[in-house]
């Protein structure tokens, strides 16, 4: 279902997602310890946790309905313990059929270059994150190349020059208000002469023009097939964490006109609302590859959907 890094221990993601597992997981454990058996308000407790989380409506309540029906199917007899385990048991059922490959498998697997089209309103982080990805993804041994295809500010372009120093990979770039999608055409046909493995296409964000953008990004990605023509092979959907149930609405948006493949989810060191991820998967389907927990090159994280769960649950109550 998610894959897991051997070198990353539980404590470390508990400390990446301090203010997430202590918002959330304080007032389950709360809750639990100091009830001994269950009574009429319990299942109201924790339904309010769950909101107040920003899991969302739509996931809390069928988490709440599938516990509900659970505790009736199996004679549940009334220990906290039993319940403690229920309710986590419930929340990873939500996510056991999403499939969430390794980005480097799908690389190794396609012909390259492996394009990745980066896509999220302005202000979620999406240009830092494209800088780490690329210093992620060089670290497993790709040679890569970004396309400033955010022409509409010149601080993206900027910024993903910095990065791509930092990083010691080449950006394609064009002057600014210049065509996206012929800056996108140059990076995959550069990215095909110097033969590298993956392609980072930088997008504007203004989803306040939503048509503008739909046919702004259409357009990109039927250029770049005249280049390679499965282009774009990912579309990754960047998300900041801090923005709870906004996140959700980004998300319809988004999958409304392009067919995201993948989230990143921003900020997530930061923010108690890391409960958005649970109703953002169960929601869309749509699994969630890495997330920012750090201002540094190096604070991308491969997401694990299990590990995310335990780290709000105590192994033992």
């Amino acid at each position: 279902m998610f894959f897991l890094k051997k070198k990353e221990t539980k404590e470390t993601f508990d400390r990446e997602l301090k203010k997430t597992r202590e918002s959330f997981f304080s007032r389950i454990k709360s809750l639990f310890f100091r009830r001994s058996k269950l009574d009429t308000d319990f299942i109201d407790h924790i339904e309010e946790i769950l909101l107040s989380s920003d899991i969302g409506t739509e996931t809390t309540i069928k988490i709440i309905n599938n516990l509900e029906k659970r505790i009736q199917k199996e004679k549940y007899s009334g220990n906290i313990e039993e319940l403690y385990k229920l309710l986590k048991d419930e929340i990873e059922s939500l996510f056991k059929d999403i499939k969430n490959e390794y980005l480097e498998q799908k690389i190794e697997e396609e012909k390259k270059p492996y394009v990745i089209m980066m896509v999220g309103v302005n202000g979620v982080g999406k240009t830092t994150t494209i800088g780490k990805l690329a210093f992620f993804l060089k670290k497993k041994g790709f040679n890569l190349i970004i396309g400033a295809a955010d022409t509409f500010r010149a601080a993206a372009i900027n910024q993903l020059e910095i990065w791509s120093n930092a990083v010691n990979v080449p950006v394609i770039k064009q002057h600014m208000y210049a065509d996206p999608a012929s800056v996108a055409y140059d990076t995959l046909q550069s990215a095909k002469s110097r033969k590298m493995d993956v392609v980072l296409i930088d997008t504007a964000g203004r989803l306040q023009n939503r048509v503008g953008l739909m046919e702004e990004l259409a357009k990109i990605s039927r250029v770049m097939k005249k280049v390679i023509p499965k282009a774009p092979h990912e579309i990754m959907l960047v998300l900041d964490a801090t923005t709870g149930q906004n996140a959700f609405e980004q998300v319809k948006q988004f999958i409304s006109f392009v067919k995201v493949s993948s989230i990143i989810l921003t900020k997530l060191e930061g923010t108690a609302k890391g409960g958005v991820v649970i109703g953002i998967m169960d929601q869309f389907r749509v699994p969630i590859k890495y997330i920012g927990i750090g201002e540094k090159i190096q604070d991308l994280k491969e997401f694990d959907g299990k590990k995310f769960i335990d780290s709000f649950f105590i192994p033992q109550m």
